[in-house]
């Protein structure tokens, strides 16, 4: 399984507005500026992560866009589902129908077992985490740039 721009980038997004939880709406071109996403992309992304209900998105004066809850409720697994679908390696683990030999294919067995194991690890992740990761992150490359 390959993650597209939409998972990276939509994923980028939301542990932006985490950062900024409880603070009210943040505008989408600081979104786009602190993480380094072109504004126009990042408008796209938001209708699947508003969908999905992990956004809430007002336009005008004081507009903006904010988590629709708490960054420990939101789980990587979500995420990476309401940007790129199904989380598979291959088609006939979701649907065994698309494969005649589903029901005969050890290999098949195999890619549920991929399957399993990328949403044990997505499901034990949350934003909340994510933040702090980041934090940390970026708590070790000022200190490098600094000493």
């Amino acid at each position: 399984m390959k993650l597209s721009t939409r998972g990276r980038y939509g994923t980028r997004a939301l542990v932006e507005l985490a950062r900024h939880y409880g603070e009210g709406p943040v505008l989408l071109r600081d979104v786009a500026q602190s993480q380094q996403i072109s504004l126009s992309y990042l408008e796209r992304l938001m209708a699947p992560l508003s969908a999905a209900r992990f956004v809430h998105t007002t336009r005008g004066v004081g507009g903006g866009v904010w988590l629709a809850r708490p960054p420990q409720e939101i789980k990587l697994s979500g995420i990476i589902e309401a940007m790129e679908g199904v989380i598979a390696p291959s088609n006939c683990v979701h649907d065994p129908g698309v494969c005649r030999r589903a029901g005969l294919c050890a290999a098949r067995d195999v890619w549920a077992e991929v399957q399993q194991a990328i949403y044990q690890v997505l499901d034990g992740i949350t934003l909340a985490d994510l933040v702090r990761r980041q934090e940390k992150k970026e708590a070790v490359a000022v200190s490098g740039q600094t000493g």
